[in-house]
């Protein structure tokens, strides 16, 4: 198997490629991405079956020009942009319009298989104190910006497989954690500030409720998709581990012995306190997935990861 990951400089992407690597040495990988190939995949950027592409998938002829040389007969999506500011229209084009790119190359040259990487956010937010799940079935109803644009990435990728016969998969995960994550990510930062003695911001009363999954299992997720899944179809990926914000923080605290006086708690952005979780039964039912790492003992990984990532910084 040929494997393009777009987006493969980035945290989830990059966790893929080295589990691809480690668990199926026969494949080739050619990493695709606008970044340059740093820290997250030092340890792999030497092997003989890896490589890697500077690009933008947002560039049709630079898009065109790897499909044309490496001939990838899988393409796996992990490519999105995060919002700085208010500047969406940027924000957009890389979340919406390079998939479209993706896809347009998918159906000129042909492949066996294309995946994008969703999340569960396109659902919206539940309620607190319901215990609903949402479906893959479920109506999308993003709140925020980026799950509105992975929301209408979504729905192109299945306009490619109903209009073009792309075999098409999609798979929309909960958040996600651990090793090689942006610091300005819920977990990382708080590892980081705690680990300086700042204070750790909480908004309104820590009440809110995510499903938390180690990069790992995702990585898994992905993996039995792009080999076993059914073109057209869509795959939850969650793990029941479920945690108010407030909890994690106090985690954090004590795996690094800091006091709990580092809580700051901030007025709510949203105003109201929500919940995050979604049925994964289909992936269990029909490709016999289910998450490994239970969160106390991945949240620990990831820590220590932090913690030798900032003592080797400081040497």
């Amino acid at each position: 198997m040929k494997i393009l990951v777009t987006g493969g400089c980035g945290f989830a992407g990059s966790n893929f490629i080295r589990y691809t690597i480690k668990n199926h040495p026969e494949d080739e990988v050619i990493c695709f991405d606008k970044n340059e190939c740093g820290l997250s995949l030092e340890e792999v950027k030497d092997n003989e079956n890896f490589k890697y592409v500077q690009g933008d998938i947002c560039d049709k002829e630079a898009v065109y020009s790897v499909f044309e040389n490496e001939k990838p007969n899988v393409v796996v999506n992990y490519a999105k942009e995060h919002a700085r500011s208010r500047e969406y229209a940027k924000y957009f084009e890389v979340n919406v319009v390079g998939p479209a790119v993706l896809l347009d190359a998918c159906a000129v040259y042909g492949i066996d298989h294309f995946h994008q990487i969703s999340s569960a956010e396109v659902y919206g937010l539940l309620p607190l104190g319901r215990e609903m799940f949402y479906s893959e079935k479920s109506v999308l109803r993003p709140v925020e910006q980026l799950s509105a644009a992975k929301s209408a990435a979504d729905l192109l990728a299945l306009s490619y497989y109903d209009t073009f016969q792309v075999p098409v998969t999609i798979s929309r995960s909960v958040n996600l954690y651990g090793p090689y994550q942006r610091d300005e990510k819920q977990i990382p930062a708080q590892i980081i500030k705690a680990l300086n003695d700042e204070e750790l911001p909480i908004y309104g009363s820590g009440a809110d409720v995510r499903d938390w999954l180690y990069i790992d299992d995702h990585s898994h997720a992905v993996d039995l998709i792009i080999r076993k899944g059914t073109p057209g179809e869509i795959y939850n990926v969650g793990s029941h581990n479920e945690i108010r914000s407030i909890y994690i923080a106090r985690i954090i605290l004590n795996e690094l012995n800091k006091p709990e006086s580092l809580i700051a708690y901030k007025e709510n952005r949203r105003g109201k306190e929500r919940r995050n979780a979604v049925d994964y039964t289909k992936i269990e039912r029909e490709l016999g997935w289910q998450p490994q790492e239970e969160f106390p003992q991945g949240l620990k990984k990831t820590i220590q990861w932090f913690v030798d990532k900032e003592n080797k910084g400081k040497k």
